[in-house]
Parts: C-alpha cells; structure tokens; sequence
C-alpha cells in the first residue's frame, strides 16, 4: 500500500469514517504485528502474545472516540502508545496476581539500549513507565522516541522516517531520554 494511500485512509478517519481507520489497520496489520513481536520477544515468560497485543491495541485505537492522526507518523506514534498502555496494563495484572495486589519495586538498575530479548513483564516495567510518564511531562517529544524505540521496538532510521528528523537527531534524543530514565529509575528526583 502507498504511503499517499495510506495518507488518504488516515484523513478519511480524521474526519469519522471508521471504515478508513478499518482499512488503515489492515494495511499496516504486518508493521503493527513486527512492532509487537520485536516488543514481546520470544521470552517464555510471556503470557501475552503478538497478536494479542496488536488485537488490544486495535481495540484501544478505535475505542477513542475522537482519535486523530496527521498522518503515517502520527498513527505509529500513536499505535506505539497504545501497545505500550496494553503491556503495562498487563504488566500490572501479572504483578498483583504475583504480589497479592502489594506494591510494586521502584528501582531497576539498567535500561537496556536494545530489547532484542522483549519486554519483561514485571516491576520494573511498572517503574519505566512511571518515569516514562515524568519524561513526557517535561519533553513529549523525548518520550514519542522512547516509545518508538523501546516499546514498539523501530530502530534509529525508522523513528527517524517516522518523526522526519535525522538518525543522528533521533539518536542523540534517544540517549537523553535512556538517561533522565536511568536517573529516574535509579531514585534521582527527575531532575
């Protein structure tokens, strides 16, 4: 599917034709599903799987009464979101099952450059996304790169595609938020 296709659909959505979103959806179906496989890995630990969670991100995109989307970045970006807020709503029913409801760890020692392995769904998850919240506070545009990047799992040059700024731009971000989140993850005030 072209790109100005996809534009067209996404325009069409905008303006409340959910049978565009629909058509949006199943284009992009094998981009979300290797987004969610690179995101979950292939850890045994899971209880959640690929399909699963593109399902529920689907599920969290046309729940939106009045989602929006500029364009292919913007649908990505959001799509990022949505699988990020599916995995840490799992993430937290795993722990309370675990922990009996208790609460939950709010220190980890290192943010992996890469989540090749996939996302652990546990306590730290948790924290990240905590800090990932502070950071979207103080710099959106930092926390869409640390969606992009960890939580649907693109490389450099493809969140670069996607924001329309250079590898290096993206790069540089990318190490600004790892380290406010290693700050943050590590006990600091954010700051």
């Amino acid at each position: 599917m072209s790109s100005s296709g996809i534009t067209q659909w996404l325009d069409e959505a905008r303006n409340g034709d959910r049978a565009a979103l629909d058509r949006v959806l199943q284009a992009l179906y094998h981009e979300l599903h290797a987004m969610a496989k690179r995101q979950l890995g292939t850890g045994d630990e899971h209880t959640l799987d690929a399909t699963v969670l593109v399902h529920e991100a689907y599920l969290k995109l046309v729940g939106q009464a009045h989602t929006q989307f500029a364009d292919r970045a913007g649908f990505f970006s959001y799509a990022a979101s949505a699988m990020r807020s599916v995995v840490v709503d799992h993430a937290r029913a795993r722990v309370a099952l675990k922990r009996g409801g208790g609460q939950t760890v709010q220190r980890v020692a290192d943010l992996p450059e890469h989540v090749d392995g996939g996302l652990k769904l546990d306590e730290d998850l948790l924290s990240l996304d905590t800090a990932l919240n502070l950071l979207s506070e103080l710099d959106p545009q930092l926390a869409r790169i640390v969606e992009l990047r960890y939580f649907a799992g693109l490389s450099e040059p493809q969140v670069a595609e996607l924001v329309a700024r250079s590898e290096r731009s993206v790069r540089r971000d990318w190490q600004k938020a790892r380290m406010f989140l290693l700050h943050s993850l590590q006990g600091g005030d954010g700051a």
